[in-house]
């Protein structure tokens, strides 16, 4: 959680707001991907990549 910390005071301090929505897109991606591994869903979440 540290490592969170720092990154939000990294983008306040230099003022890059626009890597929020990225790095938000990335790790939503990235839970959808783990959640569905095994699942019944796997087959089309695959799909869409």
């Amino acid at each position: 959680m540290d490592f969170l910390n720092e990154f939000f005071l990294f983008l306040k301090a230099r003022k890059k707001y626009w890597l929020l929505p990225v790095v938000l897109t990335i790790l939503l991606m990235a839970a959808l991907i783990y959640m569905s591994a095994g699942t019944v869903v796997a087959p089309f979440i695959y799909t869409i990549f």
